[in-house]
C-alpha cells in the first residue's frame, strides 16, 4: 500500500565521516558461551501497523518507519551507543482518519466475509519509527535532539498517553555507552537507562530484518550485488559475523536461541588503528577511500615473487596469490615514507578482510552451516571489503557456502533494543506485509549535506532548489576495471578494486518501510514462492537504459499535467519543478547503481514515479482528465449496450473482447497514446481502434475462451461462480470496455468483483471512483443497476423488482474492492485483505491492461482460469514479449495451472 507523506520533521542530516566503532575488546575476546532467550511478552502486539511504511533520506541508509493508523501515544525510544556512533530509534505521531464506516463498504465486506471488527469509524493516530545517527563524541547533540522532541517525557506503554514527570522515564539502550553514559542521561534528561544485552539485541534485530524484509540480504561478488530472498521457515540456522572493533561470530539457531562460538581481536579496530599509525589518515572513511587508489602488490609478497612470476600449480596457487601480507617490506631497503599510503591501506584491508572471511568459513564448516551473514561498522556497504570477504568464503568452501550482507546492518542493535519493549508491535510480521518506498525525504546532491531538520514541504523544496540541479539527463554507469594481476589468498583480485570504483558506489539506499499487516498474498497464485511479478528483467543493462530513458522523456509531459491539475498556480509550479528534480535524481541514481534500491523491476520504477508525485503533494495528477473522459464515455454507453443486446450470443462475446482491447488504447502512460490524443476526440479514437480489431490477434486464445463461455458440440458450459476483473484506465477503457464485459458475466449469473487501485496512478481508475462510474452506467442498464445495488454500490437506490432488460435477469452482485496499491502494475504477493477475501470464491481472473497483464503477471500462473487482455502500446515491449508491433493485441486464456488440477 502506498504511503502518504506528512510534515513531520525529518531526522537531522549528520556527518557520516566517523571513526570506527570502539566496542569492548573484552567482549570480542571472551570465551564462547550459550545465549539465553530474549524476553518476550505473552500479550499480543499493541501497535496498529495497518498501512505502515519506511520513510527516510533518499541518500542515507537510515530508514524511518511510518505507522499511519497507530491509535495510541506510544513513544518507545531505543539507542545503541557504540564507541564511535549512536544509533537511535524513536516513535512520533501524526493524525490520520478512517472512513470505513461507509454503508457500501460494510455491505461488500459482509458479503466477502470480513468482520465488522476490522472497521474503524473514529479518528486514529499514526506515527513513524525514525532511525537517526550521531557521533558518540557528540553525545550532547543527541541529548539535545531527544530533549527538543520531548522523547524522554513520553510514557512508553501503549495504553497511556500521558507525559511523564521528570525523573520517572526509562529508555532502552544497548552497547557500551549504556554503561558509560547512564549518569549523563540522568543528569541531562532526568531518565534512567535500562541496559539491554548487546548480543541479544544484535541477534534479535537481525532475525526480524531477515524474516520481515523481502530483499534484506544480498551477495556481493566481483562488484555485483544479487539480492537473496530467504524464506522465514528456512532462515535457521545461520552464522552471524559482527565485525566491529573486534569480531564476534554467533551461531543463530532460532528466535532467542544463539551462541557466540568464536571471535577474533583482529577486526575493524585493527584496520583503523594500524592504518592511522601508518598513513596518518584522520578518519576511518578516509582510510577506506584511500584503499580505492592502492596497489597492494608493491607491499604484499605474491606467489609469483617467490617463483619468478610463475604459478605454483602443483598446489593450485596462481602467481597473483598473496603469499605474505606486507612480506615485501622485509626484503626491501625502504622506510615507511617510501611506500604510498594508498598501497598500505589496501594491503591492510585485504589482510584483515581475508582473515575474517577465512575464520568465518572455518566456523561455518565446524557447524555444518551454508549461510553466513556479515554485519558491523567495518562492512559499511564498502564494495571491496565485501568482495574480499566473499571471495575468501567462496574460495575456501569451493563455492559451497555463501557470504551475505544486510542492507540495514547498521541498525541491528538499535532494532533489537526497540524490540525488547514488552509491546513493540513487530511480532509475527511477514515479508508480504512490508513494502519499501524511497521518498526523497531530504535533499540529494550526490554527496553529503549537513544542515537542520527539514520542517515541511516548502523547506524540502528550498533545499532541492539549492542543491539538486534540474534535468532529465541520465548519467553513465560507474565504470569497472578488468581483473588485475594481483591476487588474494589463493584467488585473483576482485574486478571492483582500484580507483575506477567510487568508495560510495555500492552504498545501498534504505527507504521507508511500510509495515502493512492488512496485505496478503493473492490466494489464487499457483505457486507464490515461484511467482515473479516483473516480466521485463531490468538487470539487463540494455533494458534498464531503455526504460529509464522512456521515463525520463515522459517526465516533462507528466510535470505539465500535474501542475495543470492544480490550476497552474505558482505553488503547483514550484512543486512540479521539485518533483522533476527529485525523480530525475532517482533515475540518475538507478542508472549509476541499479541495485541501490534493492531488486529492480519495471513495476518498481513505475511505482517509484507515483510515490514521488505523492511526495510533492500531487495526489491525482490526471483527476480532471479522468473526469472528462468518464463523462464522454458514459454519454455513448447506452448506444453501445443497445448494439450489444441486438447481437447473437457468439457475436456479442467477440464484440465485448474487441471492445476491451480497443478501449485499452487510452493510456496516458504511453507516449504513443498521448500523441494520439491530439488527433481526435475520445470517441473518435475508440471507434478507430474498434475498426482495426481484426483477428487473428498477436496472441489469440479467443476461441478457447469462447468454448469455455458458450460450450461446444451441444454441451452447455457451467457458469463461473465469481469473476475478478482487474480494471485499468478511466474513461473508455473501464466504461466502454470492462463494464460491458462485467455486465455479460452478470447476466449469466456470475458474481463480478471489479478490482481497482487503492490510490491514483496516471489515468488508472481507483476503487474510490468506481462506485460513481457504476452509478452513472446503471442509469442506462437495469442489469448493472440491480447488481450494483446487491453489491452495496448503490446502497440508497430504489430498484423496482419488476425491472429487467428484455428477457435477461440476474441475481448476481457487482462489487468493487481495492487492490492495495497505487501503481500502474500490481505485485500479487502483496494485495489488500479485501481482494484476498474476494479471491477465495473466485474461479476466473481477468487481468486487463499493459501494466497488470504485460509489464507484470504475463507469466503468472493461477489456481483458477485466467484471461489476460491488453493492447501493446510500446514497440520494444511488443518485440520483446510477443514478437510483434505496437498496437498489437493480446488475448491469452489460460485454464487452471496444471499443478492445481
Amino acid at each position: 500500500m502506498a504511503g502518504r507523506e506528512d510534515d513531520e520533521h525529518d531526522p537531522p542530516i549528520l556527518d557520516d565521516k566517523t571513526e570506527a566503532e570502539a566496542k569492548s575488546s573484552e567482549r570480542d575476546m571472551a570465551p564462547p558461551g550459550p545465549g539465553t532467550s530474549i524476553h518476550r511478552s505473552g500479550s499480543r502486539p499493541q501497535l496498529d501497523l495497518s498501512k505502515a511504511e519506511i520513510q527516510g533520506n533518499f541518500e542515507e541508509r537510515d530508514p524511518t518507519i511510518l505507522l499511519p493508523n497507530q491509535s495510541d501515544d506510544i513513544s518507545h525510544l531505543a539507542l545503541d551507543i557504540g564507541g564511535s556512533l549512536i544509533k537511535l530509534l524513536y516513535f512520533s505521531r501524526h493524525e490520520d482518519y478512517s472512513n470505513d464506516d461507509d454503508k457500501g463498504k460494510k455491505t461488500i465486506k459482509e458479503r466477502l466475509g470480513l468482520t465488522n471488527g476490522k472497521l474503524r469509524s473514529y479518528p486514529v493516530l499514526g506515527g513513524r519509527l525514525h532511525f537517526v545517527k550521531f557521533e558518540t563524541h557528540k553525545i550532547n547533540e543527541c541529548l539535545d535532539f531527544i530533549h527538543s522532541k520531548q522523547l524522554h517525557r513520553r510514557d512508553p506503554y501503549p495504553w497511556s498517553s500521558k507525559t511523564l514527570p521528570l525523573g520517572t522515564g526509562v529508555i532502552k539502550v544497548t552497547g557500551g555507552g549504556a554503561y558509560k553514559f547512564a549518569d549523563l542521561f540522568k543528569e541531562r534528561l532526568g531518565v534512567s537507562i535500562e541496559k539491554e544485552d548487546e548480543m541479544h539485541c544484535l541477534v534479535s534485530g537481525a532475525n526480524f530484518l531477515l524474516k520481515a524484509i523481502r530483499h534484506e540480504a544480498y551477495t556481493h561478488m566481483d562488484g555485483e550485488k544479487e539480492f537473496v530472498q530467504i524464506e522465514p521457515n528456512d532462515l535457521y540456522p545461520y552464522l552471524l559475523v559482527n565485525v566491529g572493533s573486534g569480531v564476534s561470530i554467533i551461531k543463530v539457531d532460532g528466535e532467542g536461541k544463539f551462541e557466540r562460538v568464536s571471535g577474533t581481536n583482529v577486526g575493524g579496530g585493527t584496520y583503523w588503528g594500524l592504518g592511522r599509525l601508518l598513513t596518518k589518515c584522520k578518519s576511518f572513511d578516509e582510510l577506506l577511500e584511500l584503499s580505492q587508489k592502492g596497489d597492494n602488490s608493491t607491499i604484499d609478497m605474491l606467489v609469483g615473487d617467490i617463483y619468478g612470476g610463475m604459478d605454483y600449480s602443483k598446489i593450485g596457487l596462481s602467481a597473483s596469490t598473496i603469499a605474505s601480507s606486507f612480506g615485501k617490506a622485509i626484503s626491501e631497503n625502504k622506510e615507511l615514507e617510501d611506500y604510498r599510503p594508498q598501497d598500505i591501506s589496501l594491503s591492510l584491508l585485504r589482510m584483515i578482510s581475508y582473515n575474517i572471511g577465512q575464520i568465518s568459513y572455518l566456523n561455518a564448516l565446524r557447524f555444518g552451516l551454508k549461510r553466513i551473514f556479515f554485519g558491523g561498522f567495518f562492512i559499511r556497504g564498502h564494495a571491496y571489503t565485501m568482495d574480499t570477504i566473499s571471495f575468501a568464503v567462496h574460495f575456501w568452501s569451493k563455492g559451497d557456502m555463501q557470504a551475505m550482507f544486510l542492507r540495514h546492518e547498521g541498525f541491528l542493535g538499535a532494532m533489537g533494543a526497540f524490540m525488547s519493549y514488552e509491546k513493540h508491535g513487530l511480532d509475527d510480521l511477514m515479508s508480504h506485509q512490508l513494502v519499501e518506498r524511497f521518498p526523497m525525504g531530504a535533499p540529494y546532491t550526490g554527496g553529503n549535506i549537513h544542515g537542520p531538520p527539514l520542517g515541511d514541504l516548502n523547506e524540502k523544496i528550498s533545499w532541492m532548489e539549492k542543491f539538486v540541479r534540474r534535468g532529465t539527463e541520465i548519467t553513465a554507469p560507474v565504470p569497472m576495471t578488468p581483473s588485475k594481476t594481483t591476487g588474494l589468498g589463493g584467488f585473483d583480485v576482485p574486478s571492483s578494486r582500484g580507483s575506477a570504483l567510487r568508495s560510495d558506489a555500492s552504498a545501498l539506499n534504505v527507504g521507508v518501510l511500510h509495515l502493512v499487516p492488512t496485505l496478503e498474498v493473492f490466494p489464487l497464485l499457483a505457486d507464490p514462492k515461484m511467482y515473479e511479478p516483473n516480466t521485463i528483467d531490468l538487470s539487463d543493462q540494455g533494458e534498464r537504459e531503455y526504460w529509464l530513458k522512456v521515463l525520463s522523456e515522459h517526465l516533462p509531459d507528466l510535470v505539465d499535467t500535474a501542475v495543470a491539475s492544480e490550476g497552474g498556480t505558482e505553488d503547483a509550479k514550484r512543486r512540479g519543478d521539485a518533483f522533476a528534480r527529485a525523480f530525475s535524481a532517482h533515475l540518475a541514481r538507478l542508472m549509476e547503481e541499479p541495485a541501490a534500491y534493492g531488486k529492480l523491476g519495471l513495476a518498481n520504477l513505475l511505482e517509484l514515479r507515483e510515490e514521488c508525485l505523492r511526495e510533492f503533494q500531487f495526489v491525482d495528477a490526471y483527476r480532471s482528465i479522468k473526469q472528462r473522459e468518464n463523462e464522454a464515455s458514459l454519454a455513448v454507453l447506452p448506444d453501445l449496450l443497445e448494439e450489444l443486446d441486438s447481437m447473437t450470443e457468439e457475436a456479442r462475446l467477440l464484440t465485448l473482447i474487441e471492445g476491451v482491447l480497443a478501449a485499452n488504447i487510452f493510456d496516458w502512460g504511453s507516449r504513443a497514446c498521448v500523441d494520439l490524443y491530439h488527433k481526435g476526440t475520445i470517441i473518435e479514437i475508440y471507434r478507430m481502434s474498434r475498426n482495426k480489431m481484426q483477428r487473428p490477434w498477436r496472441v489469440d486464445d479467443f476461441d478457447a475462451f469462447k468454448e469455455r463461455m458458450l460450450g461446444s458440440g451441444g454441451k452447455q458450459p457451467h457458469r463461473h461462480k465469481r469473476a475478478l476483473l482487474f480494471v485499468d484506465n478511466s474513461g473508455a477503457d473501464v466504461i466502454l470496455g470492462m463494464l460491458p464485459l462485467a455486465r455479460e458475466f452478470l447476466r449469466r449469473g456470475t458474481e463480478v468483483v471489479l478490482v481497482a487501485n487503492s490510490l491514483p496512478a496516471l489515468n488508472d481508475v481507483t476503487a474510490m471512483e468506481l462506485p460513481d462510474i457504476v452509478a452513472g452506467a446503471a442509469k442506462h442498464c437495469d442489469i448493472l443497476r440491480r447488481a450494483a445495488e446487491m453489491g452495496g454500490l448503490l446502497v440508497d437506490a430504489m430498484v423496482n423488482p419488476g425491472d429487467g432488460s428484455k428477457n435477461d435477469s440476474t441475481s448476481a452482485p457487482l462489487m468493487v474492492v481495492e487492490n492495495g496499491c497505487g501503481s500502474p502494475c500490481i505485485d500479487l504477493r502483496q494485495v489488500s485483505s479485501e481482494l484476498a477475501a474476494a479471491a477465495k470464491d473466485a474461479d476466473l481472473v481477468v487481468l486487463e491492461g499493459m501494466g497488470r497483464a504485460l509489464h507484470t503477471n504475463f507469466n503468472a500462473q493461477f489456481k483458477c482460469e485466467a484471461l489476460k487482455l491488453a493492447m501493446v502500446k510500446n514497440q520494444r515491449l511488443a518485440e520483446k514479449l510477443i514478437n510483434g508491433n505496437i498496437y498489437d493485441s493480446v488475448c491469452r486464456y489460460e485454464p487452471p495451472s496444471l499443478s492445481q488440477m
